[in-house]
């Protein structure tokens, strides 16, 4: 794994652990049900596409998974490696 891997890895976990409402302390200390409707969650998505996919594919696959990500999509099982 190179260092901007783990650089963008990183950012992603920071934002798991601080704003998202799947996976920050915040959501789990207020208990609520999960909001994203994908399996894996989009951030969740992107680290996997990262490992997978390394640097351009992963941001690429992982930001188009973010923009599909939408109130009106049914929300699915969508793994990295279909």
């Amino acid at each position: 794994m190179n260092i901007i891997q783990k650089i963008l890895i990183n950012w992603v976990r920071f934002y798991q652990k601080i704003f998202s409402p799947d996976h920050s302390f915040w959501a789990r200390w207020l208990n609520h049900t999960p909001y994203c409707k994908h399996i894996p969650s989009c951030s969740d998505y992107m680290i996997e596409a990262l490992e997978k996919k390394w640097v351009i594919r992963g941001l690429f696959i992982g930001i188009y998974r973010i923009l599909r990500c939408n109130p009106w999509s049914k929300g699915w099982y969508d793994p990295v490696d279909k």
